[in-house]
């Protein structure tokens, strides 16, 4: 008897005693999100940690999770909305927007990509969320996981967990769910058309484009100043051809820290205790119907143009209208790849694909200032 108290002591002293079967679940998700970011190279700078952070999240007991505890503390990042900005920072220091300039014409395309925020937010009304909780999920269809936070800490802070899992996790698995869309809605003929070079851009034209986007969303916009003024001036950094070591800085070591800050907090609040739940499973069917809705929307988009330029401008580029740079323009051009190995989309497709972080911006701006919250 004693030595079975003893153990059973031991085992109390232990998290297995409190493993529930969600946290199980969760772990093995976890698990999954490693395998696709290692073995499938699903945007691992995404999936890895977020997934190492979902195991961590269902060990009850673990010491990082509690109030005081780092995971807890880097989550403040995000309670905070310091992240987001930070990011866009480090994107505009990475970011070429002379695709953008050049070829105006396609900025179009984000619009049409952004069919799937709209869509996403018609679906959860019907499943009686709250206009400022489907506003939040709507925006997932922007494919702009900074974004996602910034409208859902204003709109729905509650639903954070669900939707910046969500948003991150289907931009992560794009390379998985757009090109059965893009190769369903696209005949071989439109696949392998090769795109004229767009014109060389000049430095002046980018640094005064970063001036003149920051200035109009600044007066126009300013719910979601915070993250385009931040998007510019790393750009601007770039651009500028004089602060080359802090240029490199934003877009690289210091983009990497925050990346992983980021991804551990979202994979943080994976905790089976809040996550399991139906609305859990509402929001990630809406987030995925976003994802494609928009995509679908982009490619129709791309075939007007195309019809409309007498065959000069491939629709697969449509997809790319949704706002995760580089992501979806890569996308683009791999399933162009595919059809021809020597059309080469990326360029092309980088156009629509930053017309789209300015799309979904504009959307999340209407959405904040229009919705009660």
């Amino acid at each position: 008897m004693i030595i079975l108290n003893a153990l059973h002591s031991m085992l109390e002293a232990t998290s297995l005693i409190h493993l529930t079967a969600g946290n199980v679940f969760l772990i093995i998700i976890g698990m999954v999100m490693i395998y696709l970011a290692i073995v499938k190279k699903y945007e691992p700078f995404l999936l890895l940690p977020i997934g190492f952070a979902c195991i961590v999240a269902n060990i009850p007991g673990n010491q990082l999770m509690k109030p005081n505890g780092l995971f807890s503390i880097f989550y403040l990042g995000v309670s905070k909305v310091i992240y987001p900005p930070l990011i866009f920072l480090g994107v505009g220091a990475m970011t070429d927007f002379g695709p953008m300039i050049a070829n105006p014409g396609i900025m179009i395309l984000g619009a049409f990509a952004h069919v799937g925020i709209f869509i996403a937010l018609i679906g959860a009304k019907i499943l009686h969320f709250t206009l400022a909780e489907a506003g939040a999920i709507g925006i997932i269809g922007g494919a702009d996981g900074p974004m996602a936070i910034y409208v859902t800490q204003t709109l729905a802070p509650h639903l954070m967990a669900q939707i910046s899992v969500a948003a991150y996790s289907y931009m992560a698995l794009m390379p998985l769910i757009q090109p059965p869309i893009m190769k369903w809605l696209t005949t071989h003929d439109e696949r392998n058309i090769m795109m004229k070079q767009v014109r060389v851009v000049t430095k002046r034209e980018k640094i005064c484009f970063s001036i003149l986007i920051t200035t109009i969303i600044d007066l126009l916009l300013p719910p979601i100043a915070p993250l385009v003024t931040m998007l510019m001036f790393g750009n601007l950094l770039k651009e500028s051809g004089v602060v080359d070591r802090l240029a490199k800085t934003a877009g690289g070591a210091f983009m990497d820290v925050i990346t992983i800050l980021l991804a551990l907090s979202i994979g943080s609040t994976m905790s089976a205790n809040t996550f399991l739940t139906v609305k859990t499973l509402e929001i990630i069917v809406l987030g995925l119907v976003a994802f494609m809705t928009g995509t679908a929307g982009g490619i129709w988009g791309g075939k007007i143009l195309c019809r409309l330029s007498h065959g000069r401008i491939n629709p697969l580029i449509g997809s790319a209208g949704i706002a995760s740079v580089p992501i979806a323009a890569r996308v683009s051009h791999s399933v162009a790849l595919q059809e021809n190995k020597y059309n080469f989309l990326v360029m092309h497709a980088m156009g629509p694909n930053l017309a789209g972080v300015f799309g979904t911006a504009i959307a999340g701006g209407i959405l904040i200032t229009l919705i009660p919250h």
